[in-house]
């Protein structure tokens, strides 16, 4: 389990082609690869999220810290990566507050690519209190319009498989990018290569574009990150909204060529340069 793309066979139909599917010479298609990724803390297992197998080191730490199992990246040690045939096992070390603190909010062990909040035990865990976010600088529309078509250009894994979710943490030096078959994934590999650059990216120091509407948890996992502007290409829901708007975070969405929605303290964007 080493490789984020898979090779596959197809046999590719065409509206005007009446060939038998026995006369049909196979096509080799490019799948992203979709598996078990198990979260362990000192030894326990906390959750297994279906991920692609790439960027493990920051999806380890990206996910702590954007799920608030540590506070700093100084709180986390990746222990070991266990490769088996069906998936992989990350190991971590956090302190023992912070284990002790997990039992409060303890996940299932399945997730899904598709639902980052997928085995909640409560509706308390399912909704937690969002941070507040800095005021931070305000953006241009015309840097959300280039961090939008860098995005676009910065994407290998989907431009092979068409299948892969981008997060891109757009900042003074360029765009800052990770790609994962989940969205929820992507944004925490994003986090932690955030936190892993050199030096640490802060999340008030840019802004977060995404290649996926955006979600109570794209926006939870965010704010927790303490990025104060998310622009996401697809539609908003009413949650992340609303957690927009308690955390103070400029929400922006439908983000396609020259348009944009604001839904939540525009304050942030400039409309001119």
């Amino acid at each position: 389990m080493n490789e984020p793309l898979q090779a596959v066979q197809v046999l590719r139909l065409r509206a005007d082609d009446r060939a038998p599917h026995a006369d049909r010479a196979p096509h080799l298609d490019r799948v992203i690869v979709e598996a078990p990724v198990a979260l362990l803390y000192n030894g326990d297992s906390f959750a297994v999220m279906m991920a692609t197998p790439e960027s493990l080191e920051d999806f380890a730490l990206g996910f702590a810290l954007s799920e608030g199992i540590v506070a700093s990246a100084q709180e986390f040690r990746l222990v070991d990566v266990v490769r088996h045939e069906e998936g992989v096992a990350l190991h971590a070390a956090i302190p023992q507050a912070r284990f002790d603190a997990l039992a409060e909010r303890r996940r299932g062990l399945e997730g899904r690519s598709g639902c980052g909040l997928c085995g909640v035990e409560s509706l308390q865990a399912a909704l937690r209190p969002v941070p507040r976010v800095a005021p931070g600088p305000t953006v241009g529309v015309e840097a959300i319009r280039i961090a939008l078509a860098e995005l676009a250009k910065r994407q290998p894994l989907n431009a092979l498989s068409g299948g892969v979710h981008a997060a891109g943490f757009a900042h003074a030096d360029g765009l800052l990018v990770r790609e994962d078959v989940g969205r929820h994934n992507a944004l925490d590999k994003l986090v932690g290569a955030m936190a892993r650059h050199a030096p640490p990216l802060a999340g008030d120091a840019g802004f977060l574009v995404i290649t996926s509407r955006a979600s109570y948890e794209i926006v939870h996992k965010a704010a927790t990150a303490g990025i104060g502007l998310v622009v996401a290409i697809s539609a908003p829901t009413d949650l992340a909204i609303r957690t927009a708007e308690a955390a103070g975070l400029t929400l922006a969405a439908f983000a396609r060529g020259d348009s944009l929605n604001l839904y939540s303290h525009p304050r942030r964007i400039r409309i001119a340069d």
